[in-house]
């Protein structure tokens, strides 16, 4: 039994949430697993049991594997949703994405599609993840949909989260060998730690400087731009970064700058020469966080 506090506190219309898993058939000792659950709670009481906005039900002691989805309120199951024709089985590893849209939440099994489900509770009250079962979670996180792309609805790319990985250890360095051009976007997502003190992501060329770096001080709680002289230019923003809480960094490069979007949101540009963007060969991370995803 896992419980996860939802990013930022209650789900939100068009997050995206993605375990890593897989069906441990060896858990139990009483026998082989019988089913898994993923429950999207308003709540994480054990008595009374709280409502259950989407209750997602892998079951696999049939024949033919299945999926159970449903909703708990008051203390009572509502009526039960079956998709057949579910391609997992035990023992073996796979990947779910849920993507929670204004009136649904649609989920794909593997980079497939297989179902929707239309919410009979607010989204806005789930503020629990609980997993039960034999599964062993090997990554959970609570994403966004990029926010540069207008009118896109449909499932995120999904880089996987890489746990433990020698290549992510901070500091970390990720090269770009071609440099960077308009349209490309770079992707940073991992845990704030339990005592943070700074974090930063900093763009190097090839004599080192940085002419750009996203620092966030967690001691003033403030974001801010720092030029390659040492220059602040503070992010008039929310500081959205929280102790032992799941972040998504994107930074979309346009001609003459970079946008900045953290955990969905936009926070606005930053100007930067061209010619100084096609010369940058290295992205640099640093600070009070552990990585499960570098993408550029």
């Amino acid at each position: 039994m896992s419980f996860f506090s939802c990013s930022g506190g209650s789900l939100c219309h068009d997050d995206f949430w993605r375990p890593a898993c897989r069906q441990d058939g060896h858990a139990a000792r009483s026998g082989p697993s019988r089913c898994t659950q993923v429950d999207f709670q308003c709540g994480c009481s054990l008595c009374p049991r709280p409502d259950i906005a989407f209750h997602f039900n892998p079951r696999f002691h049939t024949t033919k594997p299945h999926v159970i989805c449903n909703t708990l309120h008051g203390g009572r199951w509502q009526r039960e949703a079956r998709w057949p024709h579910l391609a997992l089985r035990r023992g073996s590893s796979f990947l779910i994405l849920f993507l929670f849209g204004n009136e649904e939440v649609k989920v794909s099994v593997n980079g497939q599609h297989f179902l929707h489900f239309r919410y009979r509770l607010p989204l806005s009250h789930v503020d629990t993840l609980g997993i039960f079962g034999d599964i062993l979670v090997e990554a959970v996180g609570f994403l966004n949909i990029n926010p540069f792309v207008e009118g896109s609805r449909e499932y995120p790319a999904g880089h996987p989260f890489l746990l433990m990985s020698p290549r992510l250890e901070v500091p970390c360095s990720h090269a770009l060998p071609q440099g960077l051009s308009p349209g490309q976007v770079i992707i940073v997502r991992g845990l704030v730690l339990q005592e943070p003190k700074h974090f930063t992501v900093s763009l190097r060329d090839q004599a080192a400087h940085a002419p750009v770096t996203l620092r966030a001080s967690f001691a003033d709680r403030t974001l801010a731009w720092i030029s390659r002289w040492g220059q602040k230019k503070l992010i008039s923003a929310p500081f959205l970064f929280y102790p032992q809480r799941f972040f998504e960094v994107l930074l979309l490069f346009q001609e003459g700058g970079l946008k900045l979007a953290l955990n969905g949101q936009g926070l606005g540009a930053t100007s930067m020469n061209q010619q100084a963007l096609e010369q940058l060969r290295e992205l640099r991370i640093s600070g009070s966080v552990q990585l499960y995803c570098v993408h550029s």
